[in-house]
């Protein structure tokens, strides 16, 4: 048997969103552009195994996600766990959900261990929240955004589009500068798939929006709907260190103009970050939604 992970191009895009859009989940990985734009650095790509989708990693030890698709999951599962054991390697799945895991347990009760990461875990608010800001909650947002108002009342919101994603580009390598970049691999990797989501904008059908001061760009931000549709992706947010507030106000004019037609607003994980888990936390996310790996129980102590 024969498994082979290969990297997304974009002319998979549609084959692989088939298959997404069973999956119904609101998680950040879940779409064929974070697929794309994050497989190199991650080392990850897509099989096609008993008519589902897997992603999975193209080299070394094997790690799986949750199969998508239409037809049957836990026979998709079999075939991977048997693959595994015909290779010497142990069974893994990674961004696992605590819903996966109840099915997962349904289908192998017992069997199977999670280890959850709550780095990993996604932040999702309710939408309607971030564009109002209303209660006593978001005193102290609404108090960023009529300060920023108060600095800056010649401000101005616009969608990004092929035209203007040149000047984003601008402000996403000053943004890299303030941060100082250059030695950190993780930060370069981030600012490269911010630049691509630019620069392949209309081909992945983003949504975006910029924020201008003094006609000048100082922040933008660029998502994309999750396969649930009820809920809004936020992959990239960038904003000029000294425009006070500019973030701020990214984040509700963005929830206000793109998130419209959303129950909810993914704005992804923290990594860890501590300022910027206090920074997540403080918008008062709905819900988290946590991602672990699973192993079968005998391998526990094997690190992928």
């Amino acid at each position: 048997m024969e498994i082979r992970f290969k990297h997304p191009r974009l002319e998979d895009r549609d084959l692989i969103n088939s298959y997404l859009r069973y999956s119904n989940k609101r998680s950040c990985e879940m779409t064929f552009a974070s697929l794309y734009l994050w497989s190199g650095h991650y080392n990850t790509g897509f099989a096609v195994v008993e008519d589902m989708l897997v992603l999975g990693k193209t080299s070394g030890a094997a790690a799986f996600s949750m199969p998508a698709g239409p037809a049957d999951t836990k026979k998709t599962l079999d075939t991977l766990m048997a693959y595994c054991e015909e290779k010497g390697m142990p069974f893994r799945l990674y961004d696992v959900t605590k819903e996966d895991f109840a099915r997962l347990e349904e289908f192998y009760p017992g069997m199977l261990e999670i280890t959850y990461d709550r780095d990993y875990a996604d932040y999702v608010y309710e939408a309607e929240k971030l564009r109002t800001l209303s209660g006593k909650k978001y005193h102290g947002k609404k108090n960023h955004i009529n300060k920023f108002k108060a600095l800056y009342p010649d401000w101005s919101y616009e969608p990004i589009t092929k035209e203007n994603a040149a000047e984003c580009a601008g402000l996403a390598h000053v943004w890299g500068e303030q941060k100082g970049y250059g030695d950190d691999g993780e930060m370069q990797a981030e600012l490269c798939v911010a630049l691509n989501f630019l620069r392949l904008f209309e081909e992945l059908e983003m949504r975006g929006g910029i924020l201008r001061v003094n006609g000048k760009i100082a922040a933008f931000t660029i998502g994309e709907p999750a396969a649930n549709p009820d809920t809004l992706l936020v992959h990239v947010e960038k904003a000029l260190a000294d425009v006070q507030g500019a973030y701020a106000m990214i984040s509700q004019q963005f929830a206000e103009h793109e998130g419209a037609d959303f129950n909810y607003l993914n704005r992804e994980e923290d990594v860890g970050d501590e300022g910027l888990r206090q920074s997540k936390m403080s918008y008062r996310p709905a819900f988290l939604i946590e991602k672990g790996i699973v192993r079968k129980s005998t391998d526990c102590a094997y690190e992928i």
